[in-house]
């Protein structure tokens, strides 16, 4: 008798990091005879670099393809029936199918699946105002999206971009348009651009920002985005100004796109995006798992869920759902918050928690701030760095640092971010074992001079 087992079905929502990663490991793992695996992207790409777009569309990356990891048909070389323009609609959770629609036809059809991994990503926030959806007016979340952008910047006579918004994309596209010989003005409703950092730690981005020529407006709402008679935008407009433009670009940030997930009565989370166990499971939910910019995730500093929309969380996330899928076991703990990015020279990282974060889920802390240099003094082209670290009160746990300086300031970011995974206390952090020589740093490393400022601290307050 042949007692050989059917073939499952994986299908895949979602084309990029954390969907493909996930196709990808499952392939590895299992060959086409016991599994079957369908992806649907509804865009023209797969496997890219979102992050990238900033500096494509500033010249700094000359050829689009180069942020392309791995092409859909390097995907489908490895059996994995990739459909490209073709969205996903509706899941049927109880059916354990879903039905896509080929965008350049319309038609639709229903797939059954056996595992399901939602990978839906995130969508530029597109503030509820008049104008937001008018021509000449660009979120920049995807290839396609960055595509439309340079066509506009391509075909538009005139040189001024409004800039909605000052988080990391934000800042990226303001320098980006600089690049591209525009006057630039950043709109931005908060006291300082960065909201990711403390203002203070953001007041000096700022200053690096209007250094660059671009015009910072801070502490203002957008009410409106005034369109000409061909409906194309022309200006910005705000409470008490308005601010021309012949391109605008949202910088808000981006929600999970989960509506899909919704729809479905699968669980979201307080920020709207879909909730997993460790294993990237949606809760509830034995065949379907989740992952990449449509999920919440655990902050280990916290312990409370945060979106944290960024492709590295996406693609280990996706490599555990393969793994998972594909018979292994995989788990992703969590993150605490680690970023890095960049104005000109001037490099800006974070991770853990800011003030308002620690306040927030009810934690004392203290808080230091210090000045230092990327090397030794003495040694040529040492540039200044300031470090803040907060600490928590009386035990000295570390809760979160922020790094604003110019060359090889950024990724000292990580040191912190591993003393923050461990668990360390700033008095531990003192003994850290740092790589020194005068070429790369003082001989005591910026962020141990913090680490001893903020135990200091902890210790006077004992």
């Amino acid at each position: 008798m042949n007692m050989s087992r059917a073939r499952e079905r994986l299908v895949v929502i979602g084309g990029d990091a954390a969907g493909m990663s996930a196709a990808s490991q499952a392939r590895r793992l299992k060959d086409p005879g016991e599994l079957e695996i369908v992806a649907f992207e509804r865009g023209h790409f797969t496997s890219y670099s979102a992050c990238g777009i900033p500096y494509w569309v500033g010249g700094d990356v000359t050829d689009r393809d180069q942020l392309i990891a791995r092409t859909p048909e390097e995907h489908r070389a490895r059996d994995i029936d990739l459909r490209l323009r073709t969205e996903v609609t509706e899941i049927d959770p109880g059916a354990q199918r879903v039905r896509a629609r080929d965008l350049e036809s319309g038609e639709e059809s229903w797939t059954s699946y056996d595992r399901l991994v939602i990978a839906t990503g995130a969508r530029p926030i597109r503030p509820d105002l008049p104008g937001a959806d008018a021509a000449g007016v660009h979120g920049v979340q995807t290839l396609d999206d960055g595509q439309a952008l340079l066509d506009t910047l391509q075909g538009t006579r005139g040189r001024r971009a409004v800039v909605v918004g000052a988080g990391y994309i934000g800042v990226e596209m303001a320098e980006a348009l600089i690049k591209r010989g525009y006057e630039v003005t950043v709109v931005n409703r908060g006291s300082e651009p960065m909201s990711t950092l403390d203002p203070d730690m953001g007041r000096l981005v700022h200053r690096a920002m209007e250094g660059l020529g671009i015009t910072m407006v801070n502490d203002a709402e957008v009410t409106k985005i005034l369109t000409g008679d061909d409906g194309t935008a022309r200006a910005v407009l705000t409470q008490d100004r308005e601010f021309p433009a012949d391109v605008v670009v949202l910088g808000i940030g981006v929600r999970p796109e989960t509506a899909l997930a919704k729809a479905a009565a699968l669980p979201l989370g307080p920020h709207g995006g879909l909730l997993a166990d460790r294993s990237m499971r949606v809760r509830g939910h034995e065949d379907i798992w989740a992952g990449g910019d449509c999920v919440e995730v655990l902050d280990l500093v916290s312990g409370q869920q945060r979106h944290i929309p960024l492709g590295t969380h996406a693609n280990k996330q996706g490599q555990v759902i393969g793994t998972n899928v594909g018979g292994g076991y995989a788990t992703f703990p969590g993150v605490v918050g680690t970023a890095v990015s960049k104005v000109c020279d001037l490099e800006i990282a974070r991770t853990g928690l800011r003030e308002k974060d620690a306040q927030r889920v009810g934690l004392r802390f203290e808080a230091v701030t210090i000045e230092s240099t990327s090397r030794a003094g003495y040694y040529p082209d040492s540039s200044p760095m300031t470090v803040k670290m907060l600490a928590e009160h009386r035990t000295g746990r570390l809760l979160g640092v922020q790094i604003v300086g110019r060359e090889g300031a950024g990724k000292r970011v990580d040191i912190a971010a591993v003393a923050l995974t461990a668990g360390m206390t700033v008095e531990q952090m003192t003994a850290l074992d740092l790589g020194y020589a005068p070429p790369f740093s003082p001989v005591w490393d910026p962020i141990l001079v913090a680490a001893r400022k903020a135990s200091a601290k902890v210790r006077g307050s004992l």
